[in-house]
């Protein structure tokens, strides 16, 4: 079976080229290493130079300044052929003085994990409803004093597959570098989303206990929480031109 091809493109103002492609060697051995044997899913990274197109078959990972960015894919939700798109919003972790590769990290993992970001696992101990926690590998455990150096790179910690499994017991191991404890656990600087059945209440997050939630509750545009809202009918492609991402309509 062919491996998943991931195009990284850059379209942000605060990242030269070789600054992005300098990390691409430790998240391809963070790929190949640690996740795929974990996972599943493996995948070549490759950067894409300005001017150039990315392949008919590959799937993006967008570096860009922030969500706002008009014009470009900030609101865009697939590539140009209708396959999977992720996202980094480089700006905004410099300006938090947050190290992006970890971002880079974090939404390249996620990508590969549930492209087309509608899986759910249920938790349902008692008929009196349940709760459906997304595949969001990289969020429980986000902060990045949980990542870890890869060549001199900082990269996402990420939860295994155990981490989704309720009868798992302590010893088990929920993700990579062994921070979490039980399944469903959320570290401080974390959160996941929850959807209650029977609550009406929709998708909502979740932060460690007792932990007040430190980011914005309402999802910014183009992000994974947001795209998990929209109906897949609704997604918008990309067009690459002149080393430009550019709205175009399905």
């Amino acid at each position: 079976m062919a491996l998943i091809q991931i195009a990284v493109v850059n379209e942000s103002t605060v990242l030269k080229d070789d600054q992005i492609q300098a990390i691409l060697p430790s998240l391809q051995k963070q790929v190949h290493r640690d996740f795929a044997p974990v996972w599943g899913v493996d995948a070549n990274v490759t950067f894409v130079p300005a001017g150039q197109q990315p392949g008919s078959d590959a799937w993006w990972l967008a570096v860009l300044d922030n969500s706002d960015q008009a014009g470009t894919l900030g609101y865009h939700d697939l590539s140009n052929n209708g396959l999977p798109l992720g996202k980094v919003f480089a700006k905004g972790d410099i300006d938090k003085n947050l190290k992006w590769s970890v971002t880079a990290s974090h939404e390249l993992l996620e990508l590969l994990v549930d492209p087309a970001i509608n899986l759910t696992v249920i938790d349902q101990p008692d008929t009196g409803g349940g709760k459906l926690y997304p595949y969001e590998i990289c969020d429980p455990c986000e902060d990045e004093k949980y990542g870890y150096d890869i060549d001199g790179v900082t990269v996402s910690d990420f939860v295994f597959p155990a981490w989704f499994e309720p009868f798992r017991k302590l010893g088990a191991q929920f993700d990579f570098q062994n921070h979490i404890q039980k399944p469903f656990q959320v570290l401080s600087g974390g959160f996941i989303g929850v959807y209650e059945l029977g609550a009406g209440s929709g998708w909502h997050q979740l932060s460690a206990q007792n932990e007040p939630l430190s980011y914005q509750m309402r999802a910014q545009p183009g992000s994974r929480r947001e795209r998990r809202r929209i109906p897949g009918k609704q997604w918008m492609r990309s067009v690459v031109a002149r080393g430009s991402l550019r709205k175009t309509a399905v």
